[in-house]
């Protein structure tokens, strides 16, 4: 089985879990410990929330992208990022297959949400 982890550095590991929490990810606790804590989306996608430890570099920024099946998914997650304390910095856009969404955890991270094809 084919799985990815994504390491991100947090200011505040708690914290960053229950934002995580609040947008549809539930916590895995095989990866989870004191400073460190595994969320999953679904069966293959793994953010490991981990205590940054050193000043933030801000070159280009890495932004990651959770595909929905409904619209109505895709505003339930901005919104609720937004209400736990996330930004949408950027506004949101639609094509003729896809509509996107963009969300920004309390560190920054940047996540599309998008609704491809039929699901629009």
């Amino acid at each position: 089985m084919k799985q990815i982890f994504i390491n991100l550095p947090v200011a505040d590991v708690v914290a960053s879990m229950e934002f995580y929490t609040k947008i549809g990810f539930e916590v895995n606790p095989l990866f989870t410990f004191d400073d460190q804590k595994c969320m999953a989306w679904g069966e293959n996608v793994f953010v490991m929330l981990q205590k940054r430890k050193g000043p933030v570099v801000a070159e280009s920024p890495v932004t990651f992208t959770l595909p929905v099946e409904r619209m109505e998914e895709l505003n339930k997650i901005v919104q609720r990022a937004l209400d736990a304390g996330g930004t949408e910095p950027t506004p949101g856009f639609e094509e003729p297959f896809m509509v996107v969404r963009e969300i920004g955890d309390l560190d920054g991270h940047r996540w599309g949400i998008v609704c491809i094809d039929g699901e629009v």
